[in-house]
């Protein structure tokens, strides 16, 4: 299934996308499950999909919706930072025994085909096209061996980064959560949808030329390894997100850095999910 959160007339809801159309699900859960988060929270996938193949859904067009984040509200949005050897040795830093990790806040995120805002305070606004995982059971202390069973799906994120602001202390936060520079979408595949050993390609692209290219076979620390090592400091909740790793090819790092203006258009694909797609647009 491809589950997507959206606004359409000044209220939230969430749906599966199905070729060209979105099957409206809000009305059908209620209060019980407004958005994605709540359809996790009460483990809710399976009457989602006995909800589609019963029929009778209201149908949207893709275009006649706004898409939010795919989860708008999730408790956490922790990332990964230097988990591609070739992206660690472009930033002329070390491969760590641990995965390297900050935290994004749920402001700082906007949806498929929404503006990710350049901030007055910068022009240094960076690409960074990564695989977000979506938690769907929760869980402390989680082996590494059942990690990919509390995955509810994946999608696509553009961790849009200040860099100037990222480089002006030893900690990232500043330079991670202005305000709607992490692009997150278009919507969630199911992780039934995804065998857990296949490969998948990730490309970024800066008005239409590939500016990074890479396979999650080239993990330093794997989807699995990722969400053991986290729960064992935090508990993971249904919706919570996991952010896993850029690779090379990141605009700051090329001479001149390629930064992201005004007007321009940027693509994270990845082959098993679909392409998130965004402009740039001066705050």
């Amino acid at each position: 299934m491809k589950l997507a959160s959206f606004s359409r007339n000044g209220e939230q809801g969430f749906g599966a996308v199905v070729g060209d159309r979105l099957l409206d699900l809000t009305q059908a859960f209620g209060a019980q499950a407004p958005g994605l988060r709540q359809v996790l929270e009460r483990d809710l996938l399976h009457a989602v999909r006995a909800q589609i193949d019963a029929g009778g859904l209201p149908e949207r067009e893709l275009d006649a919706v706004t898409f939010e984040p795919v989860i708008p509200d999730p408790g956490k949005i922790i990332c990964v930072g230097l988990n591609y050897a070739d992206h660690v040795q472009e930033t002329g830093r070390q491969v760590t025994a641990h995965p390297t990790l900050f935290l994004r806040v749920p402001e700082s995120q906007t949806g498929h085909g929404q503006p990710m805002l350049l901030p007055p305070e910068s022009d240094a606004l960076d690409f960074e096209g990564e695989i977000a995982l979506i938690i769907g059971k929760g869980g402390r202390r989680v082996a590494e061996a059942e990690a990919m069973n509390h995955v509810a799906g994946y999608s696509c994120y553009n961790d849009g980064s200040i860099r100037d602001w990222q480089a002006a202390a030893t900690q990232w936060t500043a330079g991670k959560n202005f305000a709607a520079t992490g692009a997150f979408g278009p919507w969630m595949v199911t992780a039934d949808a995804i065998p857990t050993d296949r490969p998948m390609r990730l490309i970024t692209r800066l008005n239409g030329t590939m500016v990074q290219e890479t396979t999650t076979d080239l993990l330093i620390h794997g989807f699995a390894r990722l969400i053991a090592h986290i729960s064992v400091f935090t508990t993971l909740y249904p919706g919570d997100v996991i952010v896993t790793g850029t690779p090379a090819g990141v605009g700051f790092k090329r001479s001149p850095p390629l930064f992201m203006k005004d007007g321009d258009e940027v693509e994270v694909e990845v082959d098993a999910i679909g392409t998130l797609r965004n402009r740039v647009t001066a705050e």
